[in-house]
Formats: C-alpha cells, structure tokens, sequence
C-alpha cells in the first residue's frame, strides 16, 4: 500500500500530539488548539467506538441530538407539510414546504436541501421517495426525530444544527461537535454532552465497556484519543 503523503501543516501537528497516550477530554481539546490552522474554519469531529454489535436489532443505534454550543454550521430543511403549520415552518427557516408537489419536485431531481421533515400525515407522499432519500440519508423517520407532528419546532432545531447519527457496521459513531474558531471549553461541553446522550442510549444486553474508544480531529489533524473513564457493567 503506497504510503500517503502528509502536508507540513498535518506533520507540524503530529508532532505537538503523543499517539499513543489518551488525553482527558479537555486536554484533548487544548491541544487541538496548539495544531496549525488551515486557510478555513475546519469542522472538529468526533469517532465514538461502541461495544455493540450493529447486526442486533436493540444494538443498532440511531437518533439526532442538538449540542450545548451548536456546530456552527446551519442546515437547508425542507418539510413534508400542509396547513398551517406550512406557513409556521416557513417562518422557522425552512426552504420549501408542501405535500404531493414537493414530493413531485423531488421525483424530477430537485435535491437542494441537507435535512428532510415530515409530518406523519405526509408520509403517503414521502413514503414514494424511498429509493431517492435512502442512499442520501434524507428519508424522514421517527426514530431521527424528522417525523414527527411537531415539525415546527423540528424545523428549528435541524436548521439550527441539529444532528443525527447512526452507528456504522463497526459500531462507530461519527459526528461533529463544532469548529476549530469554536473555544476549548466549548468544543469539550459539547463532546461531554454526546458522550453522557450514548450512553443513556446503552442497551441492556451490553456488558462491559459500553464506550470503548474515542478520538477528535480537525477536517486537516491528526486525531487525538480521549481518555472515557466508566465503569463496566457486569
């Protein structure tokens, strides 16, 4: 395998990081700070090692959480809507609206948006769209808190960087808690406040660590580990 050619900035920042050491989650953010910023505002993400198996049904995790500090980037919403709460989630910032048209303009390729709503009464409509939002990840549903009768309020939060995840066939959970402009502090409420959100997601059936590894990383640095002290379950 050909070995992948570091820039300097990423090879100046591997030098300020111990790899092999697990920082407390506010240290890790500290040194995040010390790396070489790039010429744009990067998104810090974060790779959360679960101890759960993704094929169980009661193990495969998904949901959408709202952070302390936001993420600092918004989102296009568009909703599956009729009445008045059209005109309501119109005024929240959604970017189009409507029922069987929106779901038409879909069909003829229309796909400028990052999130899609739904009220449940729309999901005749929706349900059509299947084979276009799944690869994208766009489907509503109600485990992700996008179907749901409240979509006013859905509308605020998802534009207002809302995120949802989902654990990958690794068990992997990866979301962004914030920018790189964001403060040390910030960034480490943030993460603190994912972290404790999965683990009141824990299944029963899980033993042991639930938590088992955790890193940060600008979209251009090297990662760091983060050290998750917790109990086992026995």
């Amino acid at each position: 395998m050909a070995k992948v050619k570091r820039s300097k900035r990423y090879r100046e920042a591997a030098k300020a990081v111990d790899a092999g050491k697990r920082y407390s989650l506010d240290e890790a953010f500290v040194v995040l700070a010390k790396f070489p910023k790039a010429k744009f505002d990067e998104t810090v993400n974060v790779a959360v090692k679960l101890n759960v198996d993704p094929k169980k049904a009661d193990q495969n995790l998904r949901g959408a959480i709202s952070l302390p500090h936001g993420t600092g980037k918004s989102a296009r919403v568009i909703v599956f809507v009729e009445g008045d709460q059209a005109d309501k989630c119109k005024t929240a910032g959604a970017v189009a609206v409507g029922g069987a048209e929106l779901a038409k303009k879909i069909e003829d390729g229309w796909l400028d948006f990052d999130k899609a709503i739904a009220h449940p009464s729309q999901m005749r409509h929706v349900g059509k769209l299947g084979k276009i939002l799944g690869p994208k990840n766009l489907m509503p549903t109600p485990k992700a808190g996008t179907v749901t009768e409240d979509v006013v309020t859905a509308v605020k939060e998802f534009a207002g960087g809302k995120l949802e995840f989902r654990t990958d066939a690794g068990g992997n959970v990866h979301l962004s808690v914030g920018k790189r402009s964001f403060t040390a502090g910030k960034l480490a409420e943030n993460l603190r406040h994912v972290l404790q959100h999965l683990q009141g997601l824990r299944p029963t059936t899980v033993k042991g660590h639930f938590i088992e590894r955790v890193s940060v990383a600008g979209s251009m640095t090297p990662g760091i580990n983060v050290a998750v002290e917790a109990a086992p379950v026995e």
